[in-house]
């Protein structure tokens, strides 16, 4: 009889996933100042591009998307995190982003990735598009007033000058 254990013997601790790796990566990053990312938006008919420029020597940790897009790098050079394993990309590179995954990524270059989402309705509301799109509200995502690591930024912030 065979018998396995998702247990790591060497550390004697269990055996992570990579979604596991990439939650507690974003949680760590909690206690580091956010990263300017600027975001920028297009529209077609019937499409919508949401375009993020990443600085290079940063790491970010994205969006649980809940239906699979097309994402392109079309700049630079990332080592992306997904649920199968980790992979250097470089610019041009085009794939598939999977619903519910949730990647992290770290920019080797300074890096600029697309998402390209369909929009039949032709919504222009980037807030209300990425409640369409995410499992996330706007206000929660990188600069919104809800994100996490923020939050905690201004608490240290806070603590700091109470000192």
């Amino acid at each position: 009889m065979k018998v396995s254990y998702k247990f790591d013997i060497t550390r004697g601790r269990p055996v992570l996933s990579m979604r596991q790796k990439v939650d507690r990566l974003e949680k760590s990053m909690y206690d580091m100042p956010q990263a300017e990312c600027p975001v920028r938006h297009y529209f077609a008919p019937g499409l919508y591009a949401r375009e993020i420029t990443i600085p290079k020597g940063v790491t970010l940790v994205g969006a649980i998307h809940k239906h699979e897009n097309l994402a392109i790098l079309s700049k630079g050079k990332l080592e992306l995190v997904t649920d199968a394993g980790t992979v250097t990309i470089q610019a041009p590179w085009i794939g598939t982003v999977k619903p519910g995954t949730k990647n992290a990524a770290l920019a080797l270059e300074e890096a600029v990735w697309t998402n390209f989402l369909p929009n039949p309705d032709n919504e222009t509301d980037t807030d209300r598009l990425t409640e369409v799109f995410t499992h996330s509200k706007a206000s929660e995502l990188l600069g919104g007033k809800d994100n996490p690591q923020l939050i905690a930024q201004r608490a240290r912030e806070q603590l700091e000058n109470e000192l």
